[in-house]
């Protein structure tokens, strides 16, 4: 349950523009959606956002224009975004090594794309001459678990996780067989039985410090069913928990990027919302609600909002000592 990043829409933001450009009659907001691996209300909330960006001046003829025909979009003014790139010199290097270096990684899927950009890139950048600036290579966690998992699955494999719980922060180790690949939402999901509570279980990969392909054969037993996801990736059981909580104008955010069953303006001029959000950890709500520093208040359940005053007296008790 975390907020895209901002570098994550930021990318897509960049991507948009010379995508819609390339489907002058259009393209439907499902489509778009399913493309870029977000939901169609995010790609609406990245459209209203393209909406008020453009070139210097700000004027009606400077903005980036959109033109909505019942649920297909199409760009009417691009304000330029349709450029294409110049690479500098070190820029096309650094591009270059770290497409070799992509390549080297066990297990990557996309080899022959990879091979073609590398080719491309290559080609374009001819042979520069002397880098004015170091290169530095690196690879993402979520990378480097993604070229492992892919080569268990691949081979039939086990595998060793060290996984980070942010729930209970802590880091833990198990062992599972690895069921299937999930990219909901621009983030990779394994999906697999986990051997040491006998379930199953998604992973996050950008949560795994550690993936290791063990000699073992994978083998789910018959209950490790997947995980039917046209409902949403989080899915808490009915009996989970329903935390209701009155959110300031700042905090409205929560309402977007949070699975919420009832939202409610309230009606008062600071704007805010009142929200229910079902969760089986009420650590993780109690967490949500200190990380928003007083900009959301817990009208139930009484043993949340209990933790949560504690948790504010501690702290105003220690910035007084």
């Amino acid at each position: 349950m975390t907020a895209p990043s901002t570098a994550e829409r930021m990318t897509r933001l960049l991507t948009l523009v010379p995508y819609l450009q390339a489907r002058p009659d259009g393209v439907r907001l499902a489509d778009a959606a399913g493309d870029f691996g977000v939901t169609e209300a995010q790609l609406r909330r990245d459209l209203d956002l393209l909406w008020v960006c453009g070139l210097p001046g700000h004027g009606p003829g400077d903005l980036i224009d959109l033109a909505f025909e019942g649920d297909r979009v199409r760009v009417t003014f691009t304000a330029g975004m349709v450029r294409p790139l110049r690479l500098s010199t070190d820029e096309a290097v650094a591009l270059i090594v770290a497409l070799r270096t992509l390549l080297e990684m066990p297990g990557l899927a996309e080899g022959e794309a990879v091979s073609r950009a590398l080719a491309k890139v290559s080609a374009a950048a001819g042979h520069p001459g002397e880098v004015q600036a170091p290169v530095a290579v690196s690879v993402g966690a979520a990378e480097q678990s993604l070229a492992v998992v892919r080569d268990g699955l691949e081979r039939g494999r086990a595998l060793h996780l060290h996984y980070y719980v942010p729930s209970r922060d802590e880091r833990t180790e198990r062992t599972v067989d690895p069921m299937r690949l999930l990219l909901v939402d621009g983030r990779w999901y394994l999906e697999a039985w986990c051997r040491n509570v006998e379930g199953t279980r998604l992973f996050r990969l950008d949560r795994i410090d550690e993936a290791t392909v063990l000699d073992s054969p994978a083998a789910p037993p018959a209950e490790a069913t997947e995980r039917d996801l046209d409902s949403g990736l989080y899915q808490p059981g009915a009996g989970s928990p329903l935390v209701r909580l009155r959110l300031a104008r700042t905090a409205r955010w929560v309402a977007d990027y949070y699975p919420v069953e009832d939202v409610e303006e309230v009606d008062d001029p600071a704007g805010g919302l009142a929200v229910a959000i079902r969760t089986s950890d009420l650590s993780w709500a109690r967490r949500l609600v200190s990380s928003l520093g007083g900009a959301a208040l817990v009208d139930s359940p009484a043993e949340l909002a209990a933790q949560v005053a504690g948790e504010a007296r501690a702290a105003l008790a220690r910035y007084a000592d």
